[in-house]
């Protein structure tokens, strides 16, 4: 079935521990951009090491933290301590617009302070013309991670509600959206790419990149804006990233076209992680029709 499809399938770079090269630990499908600090830095995120380390590759030597692109090839963890893969949950993601309906004002608002894809740079014909075909406001912790949004504190770092009688629905933010191309917000959703906060913004492309934009950075426009997102959502999304590409053999790729008539929740039961989304597409579901009934 198509969502079995893992993303281990196109790695060039892979993770062990020294003390027992046999079991991988993880890996990376390798894009432009990464350097050697970034990729200590998802390590950071894909590990649970106890100890001090430092990383050795094939031929035996140590590999520095510094801005040096990365190259593929083994990977080995040198630690003293414990060396463990972070158990940490990640969530069984769909596309933020098909897991519910959103508050017109997040789409509204989202428009109007980016007017064009914040990642692609592309401008869009809708600030002008009122035209918005091929743009997409996007939710950075998508609607159905209520409980996330919530036990992490990301409401209080929220300094733009939605206007009333919406106010307490911080997700809707639009300090939670971004203004992407249609099919990079699928690939957002997806974590096929993300941002990294901690290196400039730079977006990094955990899968090929078709797009040529692997290594950029985010919208200068948008970092200056005061309505900008906080750094904490990106964070949360590139570790959420990180972890579904990189950790054990990856998460799986979830299917996300369903035609017309087809049996979208037999599909998802009968696929890999069942229980996990269907909770996430009932919960997304359920939350729209109280948004929208409150």
């Amino acid at each position: 079935m198509p969502g079995e499809r893992v993303r281990a399938l196109r790695r060039n770079v892979f993770i062990y521990d020294l003390r027992d090269p046999s079991a991988q630990l993880g890996g990376l499908v390798l894009t432009r951009g990464i350097t050697h600090a970034n990729f200590y830095d998802m390590i950071d995120i894909v590990l649970v090491i106890s100890s001090a380390y430092f990383l050795r590759d094939d031929n035996g030597e140590t590999l520095p933290r510094d801005v040096q692109p990365l190259l593929p090839g083994n990977y080995f963890v040198v630690a003293d301590g414990t060396v463990d893969i972070n158990d940490r949950q990640v969530v069984a993601r769909t596309r933020s617009y098909s897991t519910g309906t959103r508050l017109e004002s997040f789409r509204n608002q989202v428009r109007e302070r980016d007017g064009r894809c914040v990642v692609s740079k592309l401008e869009s014909d809708g600030p002008i013309y009122g035209d918005w075909l091929g743009f997409e406001a996007a939710h950075i912790v998508p609607l159905a991670c209520e409980q996330i949004w919530r036990g992490q504190g990301f409401g209080n770092l929220i300094t733009i509600p939605p206007p009333p009688p919406r106010q307490q629905d911080t997700v809707n933010s639009v300090q939670n959206g971004l203004l992407l191309r249609a099919h990079l917000h699928q690939l957002f959703d997806s974590f096929y790419f993300s941002i990294n906060p901690n290196d400039d913004y730079k977006i990094v492309y955990f899968q090929p990149d078709l797009d040529g934009i692997a290594g950029t950075f985010l919208d200068r426009r948008l970092l200056d804006d005061g309505h900008r997102p906080p750094d904490e959502l990106f964070r949360w999304h590139f570790e959420q990233a990180v972890l579904t590409n990189m950790r054990g053999a990856g998460e799986p790729v979830f299917e996300h076209d369903f035609p017309p008539g087809s049996d979208m929740m037999g599909e998802i039961r009968d696929g890999p992680n069942a229980t996990e989304r269907m909770e996430f597409e009932l919960f997304s579901r359920l939350g729209a029709h109280m948004i929208l009934d409150h």
